[in-house]
């Protein structure tokens, strides 16, 4: 009798042990944390607004200067915001790194494209500097990640590289700098092609008055507006006003480093081309190529 309660007390107490046993690997054993939405990202969701605000800035960008220029700058302001934020929040991702990218050769290019249309005698410069400043950074980024390997930065330059990339991917002030006078010397083009009739004869009127700022086609604004009290008739006629010195003195600080970008947008080209080029003469003879044949 003793022998089996001493026995049922041990079943006792080993389903006891056991019961709280489970119950603290159950308690230790906490859900899994949801996925990360990456595409909420506190980065990424800058890099919206910067598309929104770019996009708000090309719809005004044909009769409303100052609005434009306003929305456009702000817009290129908040690229660097968005890469502080990604290093504060511990929030970078290439999905960002493409966003941001694919966002400033967007703007630029179609800030380039209404250039075009403006100063259309320099079209083709514009086509060229559109067509550079894509293909250079396609080019780095196709040969980052073909050669890199998919966990490289573009930003990450080697120190075999020339100096001129490594100074600008490296230090993030001299990449902002650099990028904003770039900006800053085409938005003051822009200004000028409502404000410069040096650049602009077509805005002298035979009387020797200023014309409409509409940009290579000047047009009165009653044909455009139904009502000379429209917002959009009060802006032109404010625009007729402008004054060029400001968007000249703006285009003459820029002008050095905006060529300076083009010089950096033809060695990343020259450079990732070559970094292709040893890719595949490495794979060729890893492959056996080219194959000697018998005479």
């Amino acid at each position: 009798m003793a022998m089996r309660t001493k026995r049922q007390s041990n079943g006792v107490n080993g389903s006891v042990k056991a019961n709280s046993t489970n119950g603290i690997a159950k308690r230790s054993a906490s859900p899994p944390p949801p996925p990360e939405n990456i595409f909420l990202f506190i980065p990424n969701l800058i890099g919206y607004s910067r598309i929104v605000l770019a996009i708000a800035s090309l719809y005004y960008m044909p009769l409303h200067p100052r609005t434009c220029s306003l929305l456009y700058s702000i817009s290129c302001l908040l690229d660097a915001l968005d890469g502080a934020a990604a290093r504060r929040f511990e929030q970078s991702t290439r999905f960002g790194a493409v966003l941001d990218m694919v966002t400033d050769r967007c703007t630029t290019s179609c800030l380039l494209v209404f250039l075009a249309s403006a100063f259309p005698r320099w079209s083709i410069v514009f086509q060229g500097l559109i067509s550079l400043d894509l293909a250079s950074h396609y080019i780095h980024m196709y040969a980052t990640l073909a050669m890199g390997g998919s966990s490289q930065s573009h930003k990450k330059i080697d120190e075999s590289r020339p100096w001129v990339m490594r100074i600008y991917y490296s230090n993030a002030n001299v990449l902002f700098t650099v990028c904003a006078l770039n900006e800053l010397f085409f938005i003051a083009l822009y200004l000028l092609s409502f404000s410069s009739p040096l650049l602009m004869p077509s805005l002298i009127q035979p009387d020797g008055k200023m014309s409409s700022m509409q940009p290579g086609n000047p047009a009165a604004p009653s044909l455009i507006w139904t009502t000379p009290w429209s917002a959009g008739a009060m802006e032109m006629a404010r625009a007729n006003k402008m004054d060029s010195v400001v968007p000249w003195i703006l285009l003459c600080a820029s002008c050095v480093v905006m060529l300076f970008k083009q010089y950096i947008n033809v060695v990343q080209m020259i450079e990732a081309s070559k970094w292709l080029a040893e890719g595949d003469v490495e794979m060729r003879k890893k492959a056996g190529l080219p194959r000697r044949r018998n005479v």
